[in-house]
């Protein structure tokens, strides 16, 4: 199913609906304010494990990120320190993903052999409905074509083509960026940019 919204003003109903969906376990696909994006439920174990299924890899070798409403939702899944949080602050929401080290409220089959987790905020008013609405995080990655190396898919119609009968809903909020998200590490001493993308850090 594809499902039309607009970012500045997105049907309430629609939101329920989708919300209804990531409850039930369902798998969607979302704009963020980089590229398009699959997610669920990071509560939802069996939904997570499908995530894993259509990415093609194992739940314990999985690094996904998550999606949260705020910065005061953070703290409950990982550990930010005072210069992190000001830098999250200064920065989100935007395109960035910050790497901190996780909490043990995370649901394992969220947690890589690393324990840390990736976290976003986008700016983005779709997505930020959805997780206000849902009251947990989504997990989130990065949809690709076919060659993972370097290629994501921008239009929502083809991402439907592509999608429709491995995700339960596809969501068209306008085309998405080619670029994904900046990639901050901040489980070291220092703060250390392991990937530049679309986001310039302040």
């Amino acid at each position: 199913m594809l499902l039309k919204l607009y970012e500045d003003n997105p049907n309430h109903r629609d939101i329920l609906k989708i919300v209804n969906i990531l409850r039930d376990g369902g798998v969607v696909i979302y704009p963020t304010d980089t590229v398009y994006a699959i997610g669920c439920d990071i509560m939802h174990v069996k939904a997570v494990q499908r995530v894993c299924q259509l990415k093609g890899i194992k739940p314990e070798r999985a690094n996904f990120s998550m999606i949260c409403r705020d910065l005061s939702n953070i703290a409950a899944y990982a550990k930010v320190s005072n210069e992190v949080f000001k830098v999250m602050k200064r920065n989100l929401p935007g395109p960035f993903t910050f790497v901190l080290p996780a909490t043990n409220k995370l649901p394992n089959v969220m947690m890589n052999r690393r324990k840390t987790i990736g976290i976003r905020i986008p700016d983005n008013f779709i997505v930020q409905t959805i997780v206000e609405e849902l009251g947990n995080p989504l997990l989130t990655t990065s949809v690709k074509a076919e060659d993972e190396m370097v290629e994501y898919i921008t239009d929502p119609e083809l991402i439907h083509e592509k999608y429709e009968s491995t995700v339960d809903l596809v969501i068209h909020g306008g085309y998405g960026h080619n670029v994904a998200s900046t990639v901050v590490d901040c489980t070291q001493a220092s703060i250390e940019i392991i990937r530049q993308g679309i986001g310039e850090l302040l």
